[in-house]
């Protein structure tokens, strides 16, 4: 009777089955309320049994049901052009068969055009900061200050604005898709799929992005209405493979898997997605138990874009882009120079001036020849100046943790490097692995360097460092650590510091984890 003189009956009931946790806690302040709560818990059982779904989705479906049986008997539909088209091309859009393949061809065709047409002013920029980089490289005096703007800054900066053109067309395109009204449908498409691991349709989307890039699709998440759906979507974009891995994976697939490499680098990708599914179904059962929603959209009409609100909505998500992203990227990226550029007074193993210079004074060689011999002493000296820096007492330190993973000093430094930016591994390779000073994943140098790597200290001194497996777990443990620097503050950004330091240290831990467990058992056969 108390519950009963303070709401209607038929409202207590919808709203228990509904399992609204706001109007339970109300009820139980209400004397002798919890039998009618267990009671009402153990019908939602029976109706989950019965129906095969979240009982408030039931409930959902069953007001819109009512509705819609309401409107049938009192409403006329419009017979005008505009909705009799709408209608239409829904069936088509929306089709239980043809939805699907219809979406993946504009997915595709988003990304293709991010990436072919994105390539032309992309090689335009990179000229203009190769450009920009020769000339202050030539008339500013050597020294501490002229590697700092070159490498550090420049080569940061320019590693941001490169991108730029495609991030342009991917928004562009995603405004377009918005202004149409189609994402909604590709959302609705994708829901019944991004149900079953505690997300909805428009989670689709940015994941799907992430592939791109992961800071752009964490950016997207803001789309997402609800926040657990944004949080859940940001913590496993990461673990899309991104563009900036791929060089890693081409270099290493290259050097040590000369069959089924599509299929290897597929695997690569499938595991990402799987750990990703894997993420979404324990948070879903843990930090985020109880709190799912019924997913109701409305499907808005079609609309014709104006070129003047995409464009405004491509061009703010870009300067966004910039401002957010290029400074975090161009700090890293300093920092990571001057912890590889510091000490300067290294004291060698071999006096490489002395010996250059005997190369370069002796008159029987020609340039060429010269060129030739200097060539290798030169990038020994880095190597071991390397070695020698912050950066290389730093892979040195966290050589015991990286050791049960097969792993020597100087793939701990390319894994510290990679913290920044992924494509940084390849190129910090290079120089550890004494390959060229320009290395990049298609160096054969760099793969012969990669296959006659030895360990030079430890149990295993003198065994090979690199091999299949070891390379396979390399790829893995890439794939899936330590999001970069850009990542985790556009994390931060869109959530909180709890969620970008819960994504660094929960992606590092399990890429330690899924290594060993894959070196452990592939070295057993």
């Amino acid at each position: 009777p108390a519950v009963s003189d303070k709401y209607h009956s038929h409202y207590v009931a919808i709203k228990l089955l509904e399992n609204d946790s706001e109007f339970i806690n109300e009820i139980y302040n209400i004397p002798n309320a919890g039998p009618i709560v267990d009671c009402a818990q153990k019908q939602i059982k029976e109706i989950e049994r019965e129906y095969k779904e979240n009982s408030s989705a039931v409930i959902t479906d069953a007001k819109y049901a009512f509705i819609r049986g309401a409107l049938k008997e009192t409403y006329k539909i419009d017979t005008g052009k505009d909705r009799v088209k709408n209608h239409r091309v829904d069936a088509l859009l929306t089709n239980k068969w043809l939805g699907f393949p219809i979406f993946l061809f504009f997915m595709f065709l988003m990304f293709q055009l991010t990436f072919t047409l994105g390539s032309y002013p992309q090689e335009w920029i990179e000229m203009g900061v190769e450009w920009f980089g020769s000339f202050i490289n030539n008339n500013m005096a050597e020294g501490t200050l002229h590697d700092l703007l070159v490498d550090g800054i420049i080569g940061g900066v320019g590693g941001v604005i490169v991108f730029l053109p495609n991030i342009i067309i991917l928004f562009f395109c995603i405004s377009l898709m918005e202004d149409t009204g189609y994402m909604a449908r590709a959302a609705f498409l994708m829901d019944k799929l991004m149900h079953g691991i505690g997300l909805h349709g428009k989670s689709f989307i940015p994941l799907l992005m992430g592939f791109g890039c992961n800071v752009p699709a964490i950016m997207a998440t803001r789309t997402l209405e609800n926040k657990k759906d944004r949080i859940l979507t940001m913590v496993i974009i990461p673990f899309m493979s991104c563009s900036a891995r791929l060089p890693v994976y081409i270099l290493l697939i290259s050097a040590f898997f000369t069959h089924n490499q599509g299929l290897i680098l597929t695997s690569i990708y499938g595991v990402g997605i799987l750990l990703g599914v894997l993420t979404a179904l324990v948070l879903k059962k843990t930090s985020f138990k109880q709190k799912d929603v019924p997913f109701v959209m409305e499907l808005p009409p079609y609309r014709i874009p104006t070129m003047r609100n995409t464009t405004i909505h491509m061009w703010n998500k870009s300067v966004q882009y910039l401002k957010k992203m290029g400074t975090v990227i161009l700090f890293a990226s300093i920092i990571i120079w001057a912890l590889g550029y510091f000490p300067r007074q290294v004291e060698y193993s071999t006096d490489y001036d002395t010996a250059i210079s005997q190369i370069e004074n002796n008159a029987q060689l020609s340039e060429d020849e010269k060129s030739e011999q200097i060539s290798p002493l030169l990038v020994s000296q880095e190597s071991e100046r390397m070695e020698k820096s912050y950066i290389g007492r730093l892979g040195h330190f966290i050589e015991p943790v990286i050791r049960p993973l097969g792993y020597d000093w100087k793939i701990g430094v390319s894994l510290l490097s990679g913290l920044a930016a992924k494509e940084i591994v390849v190129s910090t390779m290079g120089v550890l692995y004494q390959s060229d000073l320009e290395a990049d994943e298609t160096s054969v140098s760099l793969q012969t360097k990669l296959q006659q790597q030895e360990f030079t200290s430890g149990l295993k001194i003198g065994q090979k460092v690199f091999t299949p497996l070891v390379a396979y777990t390399l790829m893995l443990f890439i794939l899936i650590y330590f999001p970069c620097i850009a990542a985790v503050v556009a994390i931060k950004k869109e959530s909180n510091w709890k969620w970008a330091m819960f994504s660094m240290l929960y992606s590092t831990t399990l890429a330690w984890i899924v290594a060993f467990i894959v070196y452990r058992i592939g070295s057993l056969f």
